[in-house]
């Protein structure tokens, strides 16, 4: 069954955020900037059930004779890139690190045939069935950027500016941050999710690292000035939400380094500090495999291994808690 559903937030002066419907794996947030002249997106959906549903919302709110012109898309993970193709003639611009990301990832039909594939009966089928088995990439073709930058890229739309800033390698190889400043808005993509107390998501996922600078990100974020961040996924946040979530961040870093330097493996790293249940409000902290391996190949300089290796492991994770009745 395909998921559905999400809300509309208005963030003032033609700007708005489409929330997924629940939170978890694949479900990110999106943008929505609209002038008199014209319109975008920042992130899309990602499967094209979920991307038509923000086109028909997007629609609503566009002046007669203006259509969705460009897609900037904050790293080429697929829940914030594959649902471009609603739009096949939109500009889609992204920086020119995330090619490597988009090599290292599936395509959506690869995706699809792994996920209606695989054995329910093992960790990883099981753990694939329960968190992609609501998307549909069945008739998705693979799409790819139109414009790639290196550095600062500035647009305008209408009397807006966008202001758009590649990263150094931090959730991806390839990601950046929009930020507007009429509305005092950034969009931050996965350099930030809501993981804090007050407003609390999913357990972060980082893919390249190392978590130095991804907290350095978070900190070009707060330097704009900007009052409200837009995260990857999860609530919307003020900048206390940031630091809240840079502190979870450095927490994660300082256990990841600790244990490292005692020859810990780092799926038992992972599975230690999920056992110290320091943020139980979060979901998802299998995902904890993931950056904290991620961590770990910058301290030994090892490789990072193919993706479905990493959810193999992040997969058998998830199923140890649920059958220990640890953290979830």
């Amino acid at each position: 069954m395909s998921i559905t559903g999400g809300d509309v937030v208005d963030l003032g002066r033609g700007l708005y955020a489409w929330m997924p419907p629940k939170r978890g794996w694949g479900l990110a947030n999106c943008g929505l900037l609209v002038s008199p002249r014209g319109a975008l997106w920042i992130d899309t959906p990602y499967d094209p059930v979920l991307a038509g549903q923000f086109l028909v919302e997007s629609q609503k709110r566009l002046p007669d004779g203006v259509d969705i012109g460009r897609v900037i898309v904050t790293h080429a993970n697929g829940d914030h890139f594959w649902g471009a193709g609603v739009l096949p003639d939109a500009e889609i611009i992204a920086t020119r690190e995330a090619r490597e990301h988009i090599h290292y990832d599936p395509t959506p039909q690869q995706q699809h045939a792994l996920v209606a594939g695989s054995d329910p009966s093992t960790p990883l089928g099981s753990y694939l069935a329960r968190h992609f088995g609501g998307f549909d990439w069945s008739a998705t073709e693979a799409v790819r950027p139109t414009t790639y930058f290196t550095g600062e890229l500035e647009l305008t739309l209408g009397d807006f500016a966008v202001q758009v800033s590649s990263l150094p390698p931090a959730h991806t190889a390839g990601d950046l941050m929009v930020y507007l400043p009429a509305q005092r808005t950034v969009f931050s993509g996965d350099v930030i999710f809501s993981s804090t107390s007050r407003q609390p998501g999913d357990h972060p996922v980082h893919w390249s690292g190392p978590l130095d600078n991804v907290i350095d990100a978070c900190e070009r974020v707060l330097a704009t000035g900007a009052e409200v961040i837009v995260p990857g996924h999860g609530p919307v946040l003020d900048p206390a939400g940031v630091r809240e979530h840079m502190a979870y961040l450095a927490y994660v870093r300082e256990r990841a380094h600790s244990l490292h330097a005692a020859g810990v493996p780092a799926v038992e790293a992972a599975r230690r500090v999920i056992g110290e249940g320091r943020y139980p409000a979060l979901g998802l902290p299998e995902r904890l495999v993931v950056t904290i391996g991620s961590e770990y190949r910058h301290l030994d300089g090892s490789e990072l291994p193919g993706v479905l290796q990493v959810m193999a492991d992040v997969a058998a994770v998830a199923h140890d808690v649920a059958c220990t009745g640890g953290p979830a």
